[in-house]
């Protein structure tokens, strides 16, 4: 792992790629612009037989220049330090405060490989390579770059520590609403990593986390209590609310009584309007019941009658 200081003090945690990754990066590099270089060679071939030897001459030079020089270059330029064999092996090109290259960076690194790489068939690159404690060659020296790997097997991630027994629940009436998501963030990762820090630098960054969460909070840790102890104890009460508060929901959720079944839908005839038809008899104009009306049942229902079932006034 290389650690990389960055304009603004911030330590990256980097891995450089070695020589078997770049070797082998390098050399699909090397055969897709060779296969490009020799197929427009063969094109300008045939287009350029009435050109005397001189002009032959000029045009296989910029050739090279132009395919197995300026491609390279402009491939990084544009991908940002990932060329196809770099993408195969899962490397990348980088600056050395781990920014993404550019043209200048890409154009060093071009001219020098076009002199380790080409001309003296990569042993200068490889002993470059070996020697560097970050696996450079010369161009990444002269180009200010660094190859790293991209493709990390994920670690697990660590648990935070929990606090001493005597300290938990002595936070229960915190209030830990003001504190910002940033601290919380900042607290873990320094709780997961105290133990690899050298015991004045983490006594002394525990410290500072501490005052500011005190600052936050209102509340100061009690007498005799380390840093280090009272901010697992606020981050163990953190974590045990945010439990609490899952399973409560979860809980009201199971225990809610279930939704009433919907009331059937009315009967609706055909020609009705969208009304429900009545249950019971329905009463005619004489007050009885379920009794015959003027014009039916005797054939005289035909002319007068109108569609919604009622006999024309008399």
């Amino acid at each position: 792992m290389s650690e990389l200081v960055t304009g603004d003090a911030v330590v990256l945690g980097l891995r450089p790629a070695r020589l078997p990754s770049r070797a082998l990066a390098a050399a699909i590099d090397l055969a897709v612009v060779f296969c490009v270089f020799m197929l427009v060679s063969v094109v300008v071939a045939i287009a350029s037989v009435t050109l005397d030897e001189a002009a032959v001459a000029a045009i296989t030079v910029a050739l090279f220049l132009l395919v197995l020089i300026g491609g390279p270059i402009a491939v990084e330029t544009l991908s940002h330090g990932r060329s196809l064999g770099k993408l195969a092996c899962g490397l990348r090109v980088v600056r050395d405060d781990g920014g993404p290259i550019r043209f200048r960076h890409a154009l060093v690194r071009g001219a020098m490989g076009a002199v380790e790489i080409l001309m003296t068939f990569g042993v200068v690159a490889s002993i470059a390579s070996l020697v560097s404690a970050r696996g450079r060659r010369l161009g990444d020296v002269f180009a200010g770059t660094l190859v790293i790997r991209e493709r990390v097997a994920a670690k697990r991630s660590v648990a935070v520590p929990p606090p001493p027994p005597w300290l938990v629940g002595r936070f229960s009436q915190l209030d830990l609403s003001a504190v910002p998501d940033e601290l919380w963030l900042a607290i873990r990762q320094y709780l997961t990593r105290m133990h690899q820090l050298d015991p004045g630098v983490g006594g002394s960054i525990a410290g500072r986390l501490a005052d500011e969460l005190v600052t936050r909070t209102g509340i100061a840790p009690p007498q005799g209590v380390p840093a280090a102890a009272f901010l697992a104890a606020v981050v163990h009460e953190r974590q045990a609310r945010d439990a609490r508060r899952v399973f409560a929901g979860a809980r009201n959720a199971s225990s809610a009584p279930p939704a009433p079944p919907a009331p059937p839908a009315p009967t609706v005839f055909p020609g009705s309007a969208g009304f429900a038809a009545p249950a019971g008899p329905v009463a005619d104009g004489s007050g009885a019941a379920g009794g015959p009306r003027p014009g039916h049942g005797t054939g005289q229902e035909g002319a007068g009658a109108s569609s919604a079932g009622f006999a024309p006034p008399g």
